[in-house]
């Protein structure tokens, strides 16, 4: 009994000194009192792709009303990208503004280091109401309540598609009777809108499971696209007939096709991709119907005008290009995610903006929504001047990267800089190719043309841009951590440390 009272109080003690630190890095940010303090829905989702939308043309049978009504009534940013396409480090870098290095929460078990502050921290200062609702995800599994909110309500992990627990404000309840999260996490949403302070302005972040793996859509979209198919992608063959050799892709490329992440042994089983596709664009008509009760409650309560909503999603999804599926890779549909902005007020209706977005600026712009400026370590910025100025001064280029990780040894660390032309994808800790590929007439990165001696300066400089966005941001060093374990995605070495 003494020793687990003294083990309570260490804990304890440890908990508010950590606390301690973390209120230390929270900067005094002032606020410019003649900004409205807009209200702000961000509505995020998990691995949905940039055009597997209806408005898009990409898949003619998908249907997404309410998501092309945010496009139709505000702004497509086509060209939006993460900075890591994987759960974890995208999360960190939207909820700090940082990069994944900066962050450290490099892949889906790297720790909290403990001193990160979130925006919506600074929101709270600002007098803002807040609340959270779904997958946290981010440094750990554990569903606790995290700094920021006023209002929190998460589960451990990935989470349950039916049945799940939430931790609700400090108390689990676990929900039976086929409860499908996407429209629980709805619900409670608008409850809270409902009942919220309505003399103070509010930020809601309605983070949905879906559509992750495994995909379960909602009992009433079961079957509703069965026996449809999409076109396969250009890149689909390539790896497995042997062309990919004289298009001068990386070797681990084609090796990748047999395992978790590839075509022909996808999450180690027999699946059919196109009726994995069925489901996956099934999971998604729950969450196009969210976005509509959102869109519906702000219109019925005479917030629609001013309220800004953004919807994105945390990393792209590849189904079949370069004989791959999932994300973390370089490639377009794995760092590309969809993007749409909807605030009357501010944006006219229709727009499609092509410049290049990234999950940095998604911190930088809400705080900018509440008039408070951006707090010095955040890397991204505002897009707000974006939505009513063509002409304003925007990036150039973005960078990328991503960390080898044990439990999916078979996708090497990634570092990546990307133009409105060229992109240049670099390899690092294992044998193999590069790549270049100019994408405006290559969209598909079908023909890598790094070895082409025309191209020799244009490599050199985009390598040089790429260590010189490192070393000014501290990115030197590849952040390692203790893993002792079976490789979960390894089926080749199986029962190996």
């Amino acid at each position: 009994m003494k020793s687990n009272r003294y083990t309570e109080w260490i804990t304890l003690v440890l908990f508010l000194f950590a606390g301690a630190i973390h209120a230390e890095k929270v900067q005094k940010l002032e606020r410019d009192k003649k900004t409205q303090a807009r209200n702000v829905i961000f509505i995020l989702t998990d691995d949905h792709r940039y055009d597997y939308m209806g408005f898009t043309g990409k898949v003619p049978w998908l249907k997404t009303p309410n998501m092309d009504r945010l496009a139709s009534e505000g702004v497509y940013f086509r060209n939006t990208f993460v900075t890591t396409s994987l759960c974890s480090p995208s999360r960190a870098s939207i909820l700090t503004g940082q990069y994944s290095h900066c962050h450290t929460i490099v892949d889906n078990v790297a720790p909290n280091p403990g001193n990160l502050v979130f925006f919506p921290q600074y929101l709270q200062q600002a007098g803002y109401q807040t609340s959270f609702f779904g997958k946290w995800h981010m440094g750990d599994h554990n569903d606790q309540p995290r700094p920021g909110f006023n209002h929190w309500e998460s589960f451990k992990g990935q989470g349950k598609y039916y049945n799940p627990k939430l931790n609700i404000d400090g108390k689990h309840v676990q929900y039976k009777d086929s409860t499908y999260v996407t429209d629980l996490l709805t619900d409670h949403a608008i409850d809270w809108l409902e009942n919220r302070d309505k003399e103070k302005p509010f930020f809601m972040y309605l983070s949905h499971k879906a559509v992750h793996a495994s995909f379960q859509p909602a009992k009433r979209h079961r079957g509703v696209y069965k026996g449809k198919k999409i076109k396969l992608p250009a890149t689909f063959d390539q790896t497995k007939n042997g062309a990919y050799r004289d298009l001068k892709w990386p070797e681990w490329v084609k090796n990748q096709r047999v395992s978790w992440h590839g075509v022909d042994y996808m999450y180690h089983g027999n699946h059919d991709m196109n009726e994995m596709i069925q489901k996956y664009c099934e999971t998604l008509l729950g969450v196009d119907e969210s976005v509509g009760r959102v869109l519906q409650f702000l219109e019925e309560n005479g917030l629609d005008e001013s309220t800004m909503v953004i919807y994105m999603g945390d990393n792209g999804f590849s189904w079949g290009e370069h004989g791959l599926i999932d994300k973390r890779h370089f490639y377009e549909e794995s760092v590309k995610v969809p993007f749409l902005v909807r605030c009357p007020e501010l944006t006219s209706g229709g727009m499609v903006d092509e410049r290049m977005i990234q999950n940095i600026d998604v911190a930088p712009t809400i705080l900018d929504l509440a008039g408070l400026s951006k707090p010095s370590y955040m890397v991204g910025n505002s897009f707000i001047p974006l939505l009513s100025n063509e002409n304003s001064a925007w990036r150039n280029r973005i960078f990328y990267e991503y960390y080898w990780e044990y439990d999916f040894p078979m996708t090497p660390t990634v570092f990546g800089v990307r133009t409105d032309r060229y992109k240049y994808i670099r390899y690092h800790g294992i044998w193999d190719r590069n790549e270049l590929y100019d994408i405006k007439n290559d969209p598909d990165e079908m023909y890598n043309i790094i070895d082409k001696p025309e191209n020799q300066k244009l490599v050199k400089k985009l390598v040089n841009d790429l260590y010189g966005w490192l070393e000014d941001s501290d990115g030197m060093q590849i952040p390692l951590k203790r893993t002792v374990k079976y490789r979960f995605g390894d089926y080749k070495h199986k029962k190996q440390y």
